[in-house]
């Protein structure tokens, strides 16, 4: 696997190393040691899997807070996603950033998302599949979320997005 810090601290872009030959190809797609040696958590306790309709669709931007705050590996699976973070550690020199990658079936890129970062992505394409590896539970009592188009982040999203839940259409500005 390659591993490439993006403009946010602790923040990884993850790339396959493929073994090619006649048949197609071979990657891992984890390796906890790998992990490891890159200083990254590499204990997950839970795998999700989001399913969206329609092109358009938006989750997010979700976080937990402490005692049980989460690190994510996220890939796209079935069609696409702009899969976005935004940086709300305070003591981080990029707190407030954002940052934006395509994750697709195609491109087979996994994104690793540092604890202490909100997360959100809009769908591409109809159709869209997206598989999560978590490092801690789900704990309602510690679901955070600030809403997508929050002018304090000002975040670029490639379309307008057509399906927000209630929730996330509830989630207010920076006030954490």
């Amino acid at each position: 696997m390659i591993f490439t810090e993006t403009s946010l601290p602790e923040a990884y872009l993850i790339e396959l190393e493929h073994v090619d030959d006649e048949r197609g190809f071979f990657a891992r797609a984890w390796c906890s040691d790998e992990f490891k040696q890159h200083g990254l958590v590499n204990g997950f306790v839970q795998c999700n899997i989001s399913f969206n309709t329609i092109a358009g669709t938006l989750r997010g931007m979700h976080f937990q807070i402490a005692p049980y705050p989460e690190v994510k590996v996220v890939r796209c699976t079935m069609g696409a996603i702009y899969d976005v973070i935004v940086d709300l550690r305070p003591n981080s020199p990029a707190f407030k950033q954002w940052y934006g990658v395509t994750l697709s079936a195609d491109n087979r890129l996994m994104y690793y998302i540092p604890d202490g970062c909100a997360h959100g992505f809009v769908t591409l394409t109809d159709k869209t599949e997206v598989f999560y590896q978590m490092s801690e539970f789900y704990h309602p009592e510690c679901a955070r979320g600030v809403r997508w188009n929050d002018p304090a982040f000002d975040i670029r999203w490639p379309l307008e997005p057509r399906v927000i839940s209630m929730k996330d259409q509830q989630y207010g500005d920076l006030g954490l």
